[in-house]
Formats: C-alpha cells, structure tokens, sequence
C-alpha cells in the first residue's frame, strides 16, 4: 500500500508561511551542501522547470510517483503561468473552488479528499506527497503516514501552521534525524497506528 508523507518546511515554532501564505523567507537556507543533500534524496519534489534548471531533469526519485496540493499551493504557479508545476508526478489539487482543471495533467479533488487519498493509497505505485497547505493537512491529518519536517533556523512568531486540525494525540515515531551546518534539521516520523 502506497503512503502518504507530509514533506514540509517549517520554522522552529512550526509555521510554513508567513500570515498571507509566502513561504520565501525559507530560502535563504537552501544553501549548496543541505539542498544537494535533499535534492539528491528526494529530486522528485523540485517543480519540473526547476528540475531543468538545475540539471537534474532526469533524476528518478525513489518515494514519490504523485504529489496532492492544496489550492493555495497550486496557485503559487498558476500565478506565473505554471499549469502543470510537477509534470514528472500524476498531481492533484484539492480545491472546492476551482472548478475545471486548467491543466489536463492535473487532477482537481473538490468532493472527499480523504476518500480518495484512501483510494489512491491501495493504487500501485511509489507514495504520494502532501506538499502543502494547512488546511488540507489538517483535513488528511487521520491519513498521513510519514512526516518529513524540514525545520529551519527561524523563529517566526507568526504565520501559516504546518496543519489546521483538531487537537487529537496522533503519536509519531521517530525514524530519521539529518542535521545540516546551516541550522537546518530533517526529522523524519512514521506514524504508530
């Protein structure tokens, strides 16, 4: 069975952007050895005209073959024109608001997005990524198997939660620990069901 794994960057108090949803700030520290290291483990997350840029257009990651984004999320490139930002992975949006796709290789979710997460769990393949936003965390909360929580060396007082979800002890295992000369720390969980 396929897993769902929130992969997210985060500040040390847990916000993922800034209170009208830029999360910018964070790449200040991706910096050359942490986003090598990253990049070279999980090279399906970088968006496919990133890819290119980078030269690791042709890099096969290992976890991911799908990718679920909230609207909020899918918008950052729709603004600049990017209909299909992970054109290397099946990719959905969960949105009540969107209608249509504007992309045929992006599939809209607007009914239940855990009924169909559960739905692509038991679908052959590598595992799905949540990548975002609080709302649609908080909605999968029940659903999420692994958490990979890219923590940066900022305190933001403010912002964006990783999830907006009911208070409930969901209890975590903790299954890989990288720490990078930055500050930056990747904490990997597994959920104990």
């Amino acid at each position: 069975m396929r897993k769902l794994t929130y992969l997210v960057a985060t500040s040390v108090d847990g916000f993922i952007a800034d209170p009208d949803g830029d999360g910018d700030f964070f790449n200040r520290w991706v910096v050359a050895d942490y986003a090598d290291a990253l990049f070279g483990q999980f090279p399906e997350t970088l968006p496919t005209h990133v890819r290119a840029a980078v030269g690791i257009q042709d890099a096969v990651g290992e976890h991911f073959d799908a990718i679920l984004m909230g609207r909020a999320t899918y918008d950052q490139g729709l603004r600049l024109g990017i209909t299909s930002p992970y054109a290397h992975l099946d990719q959905y949006v969960a949105s009540r608001s969107l209608g249509a796709s504007p992309d045929p290789a992006v599939d809209v979710i607007s009914g239940d997005v855990a009924a169909r997460v559960r739905r692509l769990k038991e679908q052959p393949g590598l595992g799905i990524w949540l990548s975002g936003g609080a709302d649609l965390a908080g909605q999968l909360a029940e659903e999420i198997d692994e958490f990979v929580v890219k923590t940066y060396p900022v305190f933001a007082g403010s912002g964006i939660p990783m999830a907006r979800a009911g208070f409930a002890v969901r209890e975590l295992e903790l299954t890989g620990l990288e720490h990078y000369d930055g500050g930056q720390i990747v904490s990997t969980y597994t959920r104990r069901r």
